[in-house]
């Protein structure tokens, strides 16, 4: 049972402990005057004893969220973010507290992250890992032949785990800040022309429909970064669309009052995001049901590559297929 907090509502400690003063001298005198004709000792040690019990009980309300902080930070210290601290005053040591608070849900949150991060990687790497390793073994022990479908089987795990470990290295550099933006004006169709290019395979080749207008629009953006947003974009569009139709990307400069905006959409005819899934697509090894050999972190570098830019994306409400839509400030 929790004591309760008399001097909650008020802002300031000081007028708290000025409070705390003025109420024991109070009731101290108070208790001094009502036993005034016992023995003079007797009614000093009843007026002492009155001070001290509402000092304590105003000081306990006072200090309390001092002592839950002593206790969360050690369990804090243990691993345990779970700890939150009673932030009802209003003063200074509330808004500690407040802050306290928001810090413990950061840190739970950051370790939840760490956790779920080494448990997908750890998933995400062991797939063409043991695959390679299981090829490697047969070509050892003689059960398979190093041939051209062995190797290709072979390289495409590789490639896979490449892939994977770029991905992991961007994300950390983009949530690490460590990647600068270098901002500079460029026509876009060439710009994209030269995306889907180097995009593409013999493999896999990929058919996009370009929509850009009007003819010789500019815009400014880092295109290291623009770089990995659409060819991160395409690539997801390429892999849920069907294969006899072109992923579409439509692009377009939406003026606003303070500031115009460059959008950018990409749209596939595949299934569609289900609305359940759109809030947390952009997450990092997010598939939105699907189960198609991605590593799940190219939506969620595209995210922050967009977030450097102080841009947007988000998955559109349409009636066929997925629609990403990509809003970046021009100014």
């Amino acid at each position: 049972m929790s004591w309760p907090r008399p001097l909650d509502p008020f802002r300031s400690f000081k007028v708290k402990t000025g409070l705390l003063v003025v109420a024991s001298l109070l009731l101290a005198s108070l208790t001094f005057w009502l036993t005034s004709q016992w023995q003079f000792r007797f009614a000093l040690l009843s007026a002492l004893v009155a001070a001290l019990v509402v000092t304590q009980v105003l000081a306990h309300g006072m200090t309390s969220p001092l002592r839950e902080m002593t206790a969360a930070a050690k369990a804090m210290a243990t691993g345990d973010y779970s700890r939150r601290v009673r932030s009802t005053s209003r003063d200074e040591i509330g808004q500690l507290a407040v802050a306290f608070n928001q810090m413990a849900e950061d840190l739970e949150a950051e370790d939840r992250y760490r956790r779920e991060l080494i448990g997908n990687v750890s998933h995400e790497l062991r797939t063409p890992i043991a695959a390679l390793q299981a090829v490697l073994e047969n070509v050892v022990d003689g059960v398979a032949t190093a041939d051209r479908p062995t190797m290709v089987s072979a390289l495409a795990q590789t490639e896979r785990l490449g892939s994977l470990v770029a991905d992991l290295l961007d994300l950390s550099r983009l949530e690490g800040g460590a990647v600068p933006l270098r901002r500079a004006s460029f026509e876009i169709e060439p710009f994209l022309d030269e995306v889907i290019v180097q995009a593409s395979s013999p493999e896999r080749p990929l058919r996009v429909d370009i929509d850009v207008a009007p003819v010789g629009l500019r815009a400014v953006a880092d295109t290291a970064r623009l770089h990995q947003v659409i060819a991160n974009l395409v690539d997801n569009a390429a892999r849920h669309g069907s294969q006899d139709s072109p992923v579409w990307i439509r692009i377009r400069v939406r003026a606003d009052p303070h500031a115009d905006e460059l959008i950018l959409d990409v749209h596939d005819d595949g299934p569609g995001i289900p609305d359940a899934d759109r809030s947390r697509v952009f997450e990092r090894f997010a598939r939105g049901g699907a189960q198609d050999g991605g590593t799940g972190l190219g939506l969620a570098i595209a995210r922050w590559a967009v977030e450097l830019h102080d841009g947007r994306i988000e998955v559109l409400d349409t009636s066929d297929g997925c629609c990403i839509r990509v809003a970046l400030p021009q100014s």
